[in-house]
């Protein structure tokens, strides 16, 4: 499996603490079969954590990728970041300051959780129209989307795509997402599902228990889909085919 959506570079955001942490979350990553882990950061959140592609950055993801090698730990490590949709959040992805997912087209995003629906569409059009694929980071823990039944297909016509979390299908956050994120799956309306991994002990990097639970309520397929088939054509930036 390949997971999308994690926060294991050490002491950056409120994921990974230290390097040892980041790589005790790697071990979890490989027990539960996933081969492939993107970095994503939390960045351009204002008055938090703003994490503009920097040097550091850089060089901390070198770091991890060498000690991942040195350990003989059968993973792949990606660049990328969960880009807040706030400011200039164009021309910083423009200019690099915010990277895709492994220099691809796709855009993993965020918002508060409190979002306006239009200005949700405003700012997912404009990615669009400049040529960028955004991928919705857990779109059942926002308000609207949990009001209104049809948002995520409005998402969906738009042009985006919908990653839901393993914590959410497990009721991690609460009840409304739980349901929620189990109805965007009924429907078929999830592109992936990744971790969004912030410890080796809590919101880990293990995905196979949620693949094990989207096969026995969905299908062993639809899991595949989510899991394995969809991260690895963002990873080669290669177009996304329903389900």
């Amino acid at each position: 499996m390949y997971d999308i959506h994690c926060h294991i570079i050490p002491g950056v955001d409120d994921g990974a603490y230290s390097l040892e942490e980041s790589i005790e979350m790697l071990k979890v990553a490989v027990s539960g079969n996933t081969r492939g882990i993107v970095c994503t950061p939390h960045s351009n959140i204002p008055k938090s954590f703003q994490n503009y592609w920097d040097e550091k950055l850089e060089d901390s993801v070198n770091i991890l990728i060498a000690e991942a090698k040195k350990r003989n730990l059968p993973v792949e490590i990606y660049r990328g970041q969960e880009i807040f949709l706030s400011g200039n959040f164009l021309e910083r992805i423009g200019n690099k300051e915010l990277i895709t997912i492994n220099n691809s087209d796709y855009v993993l995003t965020e918002f508060s959780p409190f979002e306006k629906e239009s200005s949700a569409y405003k700012k997912l059009a404009l990615l669009i129209s400049e040529g960028y694929k955004p991928i919705i980071a857990h779109p059942e823990r926002y308000e609207f989307i949990i009001e209104q039944r049809d948002a995520v297909s409005n998402l969906k016509d738009l042009g985006c795509l919908i990653q839901i979390n393993k914590g959410s299908l497990k009721g991690r956050f609460g009840e409304m997402v739980a349901h929620t994120a189990h109805r965007i799956l009924s429907h078929r309306l999830a592109d992936f599902v990744a971790s969004d991994a912030h410890s080796p002990y809590r919101r880990t990097p293990f995905l196979m228990d949620v693949h094990e639970m989207i096969s026995m309520e969905y299908s062993a397929d639809y899991a595949d889909y989510l899991l394995k088939f969809n991260p690895q054509s963002v990873l080669k930036n290669k177009n996304i085919i329903s389900f």
